[in-house]
């Protein structure tokens, strides 16, 4: 036996414990969503492509989209002025209070907001604000956005550190402006690592449940993670069971897509700031 086969023979144990965890889900999911009391069928598909269901996949389309371009911009120019300073103290903060603030979700940040912003909240009673602000489609957006700069950011970090001095002086000295070298120089490195951002983002807030769950969004923002979890938990949608599972199929594709087009943007960002 050769030094690889050996090497190929130590990962088995990670490519079983993967084919169970995700492969055993993914199966029982396709039977649910392509079956109906036993027997093959469409329905479920069809089902979960109109109506409500139509109406929860674009609410949660919508919203993902607005986040990740928001998020992408003060994210961006945050890790600019993060990157750019002489303060190494600042840049260390801020990096680590990103790598809390990205994974800081579901009912906790829910409360977090709830208790400054809500109807009872500390911050809105004593300014005035409007009760109802925070339970709206730009309310969950500046939400989400709690998340989804700190992510942004970390992203992007990495990218501005590779744009080599060297570079901007090259650029000046052959009479070019600071317009010029973001439009020549700066922007086409960046890029990949800008769109795949925006996509990670997207990602992130397309999947994300428990922070709209715990906000109660879904009374004036349709979200398809809401609707998935109604159909499958609640006492007045019987029988919805399947119809969830093909929705869930839909959020499989709409993800696998956003990856397809991450995956390489990455890579291709990766060589270019080698």
């Amino acid at each position: 036996m050769t030094t690889r086969s050996r090497g190929w023979l130590g990962t088995l144990p990670l490519f079983a414990f993967y084919a169970f965890v995700f492969g055993v889900p993914l199966v029982a999911l396709l039977v649910g969503a392509f079956t109906s009391q036993g027997r093959p069928t469409l329905e479920n598909m069809r089902q979960s492509l109109q109506g409500g269901n139509l109406t929860s996949m674009a609410g949660s389309v919508q919203v993902s989209a607005v986040v990740a371009l928001l998020g992408a911009v003060l994210g961006t120019f945050l890790a600019y002025a993060v990157v750019t300073s002489r303060f190494a103290a600042l840049r260390q903060s801020v990096l680590t209070a990103s790598g809390v603030l990205a994974n800081f979700g579901g009912v906790p940040l829910a409360f977090f907001w709830v208790a400054t912003l809500g109807n009872s909240g500390v911050v809105s009673g004593l300014l005035g604000l409007p009760s109802g602000a925070l339970y709206t489609f730009w309310g969950l957006v500046v939400v989400y956005l709690y998340f989804s700069v700190p992510l942004m950011v970390l992203v992007m970090a990495p990218a501005l550190d590779g744009l080599r001095p060297q570079w901007r002086e090259a650029a000046a000295g052959n009479g070019a402006t600071a317009w010029h070298y973001w439009r020549y120089v700066g922007l086409p490195v960046l890029t990949p690592a800008l769109l795949g951002g925006v996509v990670l983002l997207f990602g992130s807030a397309f999947a994300a449940y428990a922070t709209a769950a715990a906000m109660g969004a879904g009374t004036v923002v349709p979200l398809v993670t809401l609707k998935i979890a109604n159909a499958l938990t609640s006492d007045v949608l019987i029988g919805q069971e399947n119809v969830a599972l093909a929705l869930s199929l839909d959020m499989i594709v709409i993800a696998g897509l956003v990856m397809a087009v991450y995956l390489p943007l990455q890579k291709r960002s990766t060589r270019w700031l080698r």
